[in-house]
């Protein structure tokens, strides 16, 4: 584990919490619209494309880190094992509040491909789950758990 993030704090924490979440969105968000978009345009129903979504956006998100933790040098078991401590519980926060917030928005789920409906759910829906997993990293990282175990492999 990385000792760094264990002694960051304030902004510099809250800086590095920000980083780590965005990097995490960026699977998620992968992950659920492809997941949102297959399920809907397949006609499917709401927990089957949730189900779907969850699958993709762990998948994405773990794939975006273990391909850097790969290129230091890692081998792919032990890049796995990283991926996993580094980012199980964000991606999880983050799957559970944007699909919450998908469900919550009435019609939301059933609106279509074509529908700004669908389309600012899913936006708003990514954003609150950011907004609600960044205090999340940032305890992580600061315990020296989350993200901070991988940043050593990001160079």
């Amino acid at each position: 584990m990385s000792h760094h993030h264990a002694q960051l704090s304030g902004t510099e924490l809250t800086r590095t919490a920000v980083s780590a979440t965005l990097h995490c969105l960026t699977g998620c968000a992968i992950g659920e619209v492809l997941g949102m978009v297959i399920g809907t345009a397949l006609g499917w129903g709401d927990w089957s494309t949730i189900g779907l979504a969850v699958v993709l956006a762990f998948f994405f998100g773990y794939a975006l880190t273990i391909r850097p933790v790969l290129r230091s040098g890692l081998p792919l078991r032990q890049a796995i094992k990283v991926a996993l401590a580094a980012d199980t519980l964000s991606i999880a926060v983050m799957e559970v509040v944007d699909n919450a917030v998908m469900l919550g928005v009435p019609g939301a789920m059933e609106a279509g491909l074509t529908s700004w409906l669908f389309w600012g759910s899913l936006a708003v829906a990514l954003l609150v789950a950011f907004v609600v997993t960044v205090p999340v990293n940032r305890v992580m990282i600061g315990r020296g758990r989350g993200h901070a175990v991988v940043h050593e492999y990001h160079h």
